[in-house]
């Protein structure tokens, strides 16, 4: 980590013995010399640190330390990362082949590449069983990101110096949306990049997906005032009610 690189990818890891390889497995194919790698663990009882040990040869940083959960992990690998721009992914998560080999190459081709301030693009949402639920991500337009969170957060690339250095890390009083907190700060100002391109794959049944992530939506927007009181209520039940269904329709695969 003596040079600056391209990419910097974070994981933050507690207990994740059990889908963690395979998360490495799909990142080891693509990582090349222009792609950092980071693993925040906080502080694992089961075979986490023994995967980590295990693959070093791709881990460029790790540390094993109790933490605040999972924004608060990430604040410390931005703190330690050398990249221009941050990806993170869960340890139960998967990137797509050749995910970031388009990463690199549209960095590179496109002009004023560091001008934005965020890139994203779509995940895919799989059952227990893996197949696709349902396509995740769009342009987060501030139309769509005022009422909730567009961009499949997962694998999309925050641009280091534009965000974090411009507008902070993640507040830690929220704990399972603080990334949709972080972009919402931005407000329109904004600027993104969106390729309709799949790069990620997830598995249902994660905390972003849950009741308590849409009750963390509704605050997040009362606090930056994106919409109306009443508009904000009127968005929580749908939500809320959008969730129960998709729930209801898919049991199976839940």
């Amino acid at each position: 980590m003596s040079s600056n690189k391209t990419i910097s990818i974070i994981i933050a890891t507690y207990n994740a013995g059990k889908t963690l390889q395979q998360c490495l497995n799909s990142i080891a194919s693509q990582k090349s010399k222009e792609i950092e790698l980071l693993i925040i663990d906080g502080q694992s009882t089961d075979n986490t640190l023994d995967i980590i040990s295990s693959n070093k040869s791709i881990i460029d940083f790790h540390i094993s330390e109790p933490d605040k959960g999972i924004y608060d992990a990430w604040n410390k690998g931005i703190k330690k990362a050398t990249g221009e721009w941050i990806m993170f992914v869960g340890a139960d998560d998967m990137l797509l082949p050749g995910a970031l080999t388009q990463y690199i190459n549209l960095i590179n081709t496109t002009p004023e590449i560091n001008t934005y301030d965020y890139i994203c693009a779509n995940n895919e949402f799989i059952g227990e069983d893996g197949k696709i639920l349902r396509i995740m991500g769009e342009a987060p337009s501030w139309n769509k990101m005022k009422r909730y969170m567009a961009a499949a957060h997962v694998a999309s690339l925050h641009n280091k110096k534009n965000l974090f250095e411009k507008i902070g890390l993640y507040n830690l009083n929220f704990k399972i949306c603080a990334d949709y907190e972080l972009l919402i700060r931005k407000g329109n100002k904004l600027k993104y990049l969106f390729q309709p391109i799949h790069i990620a794959r997830m598995k249902v049944g994660g905390m972003s997906f849950s009741t308590k992530a849409i009750i963390e939506t509704y605050f997040i927007r009362k606090e930056h005032h994106s919409v109306s009181s009443l508009f904000n209520l009127l968005l929580f039940l749908r939500d809320w009610l959008g969730f129960k269904i998709f729930t209801l329709r898919n049991i199976r695969n839940i």
